[in-house]
């Protein structure tokens, strides 16, 4: 056999081993997250390129307890929080999750129409972004999950525009090297705003009750008899860190492209993706300007659904409602109801003047509150045997976990000092 032909061999079993971990990783590069990134590259030149190799090893190991979670138990976050915590607790986690993720969803709707305009400027932004929730909404209520799984999975391949972008402009790759191993830090009130708006951004509760939810889905709607033992396991955290691997890498060539195009070009402040595209036009040429107009409308079509997704899945839960993206409307419609609200509450945003950088700044507050809170119970629950069994944390994962907390605990103090200063 050609080693051509056992390459790609290779390639597609690979691929068949990526499921929710690789949809959540790179629905977290959605088009708020490009927003923050591009803001990075724009305001700070190479200098937060190292945040890429930080922030991989701990959202790795926090998506892998959440993803070993919903494997052991067979029920969600928010499932778990319901069985065995106060619930304070759990309707503290409900209150914080349903407007940031409908901000973060409005952001994103809003990204993607304006990104859309700059293409087809003779559409309006809002016929776009009416355009798109429909298409969201009909295509996560009308297709299986086993069908909706597989267009999400196929539709992070629109990431790798941002991979190809890099290489259309001229790079000092010595400069490149430097900034990603060798820690910039400017003492300022500016840069530690992105720093905590790149952790906020990378890090988020959501995706926690995603990537717990989707495996025990998977598993709960699979044919076939599935045995979970080391070797499914292993599967799982190939899936989990493949995914986190993947949305870093993409962050690092976003924040890479406008490092290099608009920072020397003297473009210091991005406040939305649209403007990051129309600023690369002229500068880096039409083909870069498609490719990352093009990229911002594919991930909002993944990232949304994840969005809303996860916030059907916090509610159903809690209320103790059928769910499931397995089931039809009829059968679990307090699930899809919840799922249309919380997409029509974001498209609303646009419609009452609520910026997109003024949804991510208040997104932002919200995650960088709840997040330390979801890590420390994500770790207490994965340290439990009582509800995990010995599928308990081992001391390498304690320790990032623990390394995320402190981070994202930082993080939050941080944000509320720069918000309130």
């Amino acid at each position: 056999m050609k080693r051509s032909t056992k390459f790609i061999i290779k390639c597609k079993q690979f691929w068949k081993t990526l499921g929710p971990g690789l949809i959540t990783g790179a629905s977290d590069d959605d088009p708020s997250g490009i927003a923050t990134y591009s803001q990075a590259g724009a305001g700070f030149g190479l200098a937060t390129l190292w945040t890429a190799l930080i922030t991989f090893p701990l959202m790795a190991a926090i998506q892998e307890m959440c993803a070993r979670i919903g494997i052991v138990t067979a029920k969600g976050l928010t499932g778990i929080l319901k069985d065995h915590y106060p619930k304070s607790v759990l309707y503290l986690m409900m209150i914080f999750s349903f407007p940031a993720i409908v901000l973060n969803i409005g952001a994103d709707i809003e990204g993607m129409g304006a990104v859309s305009n700059l293409l087809i400027p003779g559409v309006p932004v809002f016929a776009f972004e009416i355009v798109f929730t429909i298409l969201i909404l009909a295509g996560v209520v009308l297709y299986s999950y086993h069908k909706l799984a597989g267009i999400l999975k196929w539709l992070c391949l629109v990431l790798l525009l941002y991979i190809i972008i890099p290489f259309l402009v001229k790079e000092d790759w010595l400069q490149v090297l430097k900034h990603t191993f060798i820690p910039t830090i400017q003492f300022n009130r500016d840069f530690f705003e992105i720093l905590v708006a790149i952790l906020g951004t990378t890090i988020s509760p959501y995706l926690f009750f995603w990537q717990a939810t989707m495996e025990a889905e998977d598993i709960a709607s699979s044919t076939k008899k599935i045995v979970i033992d080391k070797r499914f396991m292993a599967k799982m955290e190939k899936d989990v860190y493949g995914g986190m691997f993947f949305s870093n890498v993409v962050m690092f060539f976003i924040i890479l492209t406008s490092g290099v195009v608009l920072y020397n070009a003297g473009i210091r402040k991005i406040d939305t993706v649209d403007q990051a595209a129309r600023a690369l036009a002229p500068l880096a040429g039409k083909v870069t300007y498609f490719f990352f107009a093009i990229g911002v409308i594919g991930t909002g079509f993944l990232a949304i659904p994840v969005l809303a997704g996860a916030l059907s899945y916090i509610v159903a839960e809690t209320f103790n409602w059928r769910q499931g993206l397995d089931k039809k409307f009829n059968q679990a419609p307090g699930f899809y109801l919840t799922l249309a609200i919380s997409l029509l509450a974001g498209l609303s945003l646009d419609f009452l003047n609520i910026s997109p950088i003024q949804a991510l700044i208040y997104t932002a507050v919200l995650y960088g509150l709840t997040a330390p809170v979801m890590i420390a119970i994500i770790l207490h629950i994965c340290n439990n045997r009582a509800i995990m069994g010995d599928s308990v944390n081992k001391k390498g994962t304690n320790l990032l976990g623990v390394l995320a907390f402190l981070l994202m605990t930082t993080s939050a103090i941080a944000l509320i000092y720069f918000q309130f200063r």
